[in-house]
Formats: C-alpha cells, sequence, structure tokens
C-alpha cells in the first residue's frame, strides 16, 4: 500500500476549523482513497505543543491525537532513541537550513520508509528532494479559486474527514 507522510501543518489545519488551510486540507482529505499515512509521536507531540496555547481546543486536539493513533489507516512511527540519533544527524548537517528537530525525525523517516510526498506546504520537504502535496495549480472555475492536486488520485482517509467533521465547533 502506498504510503505519505503527514507533517504537523496538517493535522493542525484538520483539527483547527479557523485555520487558514482547513478547507483545503478537508477537500484534499477527501480525495485520499488507498494509501496509509504514516506520522510520528514527534509531530504528534508538536501538535499538541501548538494548538496548547488555544484553551477551546485542547480537549478537542487530545481526542483528535487519540483518534488518529486508532485509525487503522494511519501508521505512527513511535519516538525512539535512534530516530532522535538520526534526526540530529540530519540536523547537525543541515546547519545552513531553518530545520527544525522534529522536520528532521520525519525526513530520515521518510527516507527510511521511502516515502517521497508529504501532506504539508513547508517548503523545507521540498529542499530536501520530497514532494509537498499543499503545493498544486490554482485555477478559476465559476470564480471560484480551487486547487488541483495533480499527485493526489489515492489514499484511505474519508474516515479522517469524518472524524474532522466530529470535531468542527
Amino acid at each position: 500500500m502506498k504510503q505519505i507522510f503527514a507533517d504537523t501543518f496538517y493535522w493542525v489545519a484538520l483539527i483547527n476549523n479557523k485555520d487558514n488551510w482547513h478547507q483545503r486540507v478537508i477537500e484534499l482529505t477527501s480525495t485520499l482513497k488507498t494509501v496509509e499515512i504514516v506520522t510520528t509521536d514527534e509531530v504528534l507531540i508538536e501538535v499538541l505543543n501548538f494548538l496548547s496555547a488555544t484553551v477551546s481546543l485542547r480537549g478537542r486536539t487530545v481526542q483528535f491525537v487519540d483518534d488518529i493513533m486508532q485509525n487503522t489507516h494511519i501508521k505512527v512511527i513511535p519516538q525512539n532513541r535512534e530516530s532522535f540519533l538520526q534526526g540530529l544527524n540530519l540536523y547537525r548537517r543541515r546547519l545552513d537550513k531553518e530545520y527544525s528537530l522534529t522536520y528532521c525525525i520525519s525526513m530520515t523517516v521518510m527516507q527510511r520508509l521511502k516515502i517521497n510526498e508529504v501532506l504539508t506546504h513547508d517548503h523545507h520537504f521540498k529542499q530536501e528532494g520530497f514532494i509537498i502535496l499543499f503545493e498544486g495549480i490554482l485555477y478559476i472555475v465559476n470564480g471560484i479559486y480551487q486547487a488541483y492536486f495533480f499527485l493526489l488520485r489515492q489514499s484511505g482517509l474519508e474516515k479522517m474527514k469524518k472524524i474532522s467533521e466530529n470535531y468542527q465547533g
């Protein structure tokens, strides 16, 4: 089964209906049919940290992370010493970049699992040769901007769309 990596950006936009990317993430998620989504404990920690300042989202975020960990279409790679050291090694080699340690861990996991595509709009992944899936061709149809994501035609995240709809506040 094809795998796609989910970055913090994706989960935050999916959880937070006030996020500027929320609607585009929902639309993209609804197109995914037969793909296993991969993320890491470190990404989920970052999601929880990022949304912790918004008290009204804390409970929703915890429940959402619990649901991610239970979803059979999502593989959460556990945090461990080896992944930390591999990420730290990439961080050390890219001192000229603005990569966070979480980015570096994500990138090394993607390399190890041979995952090329990532659910993000963050250019740092592109700098390492990955395909960021929130970069598309924008065109106008009946006066409405729509994104054409030519890379996404398959995956198994209908369930994620339903889960996200359950958390709309």
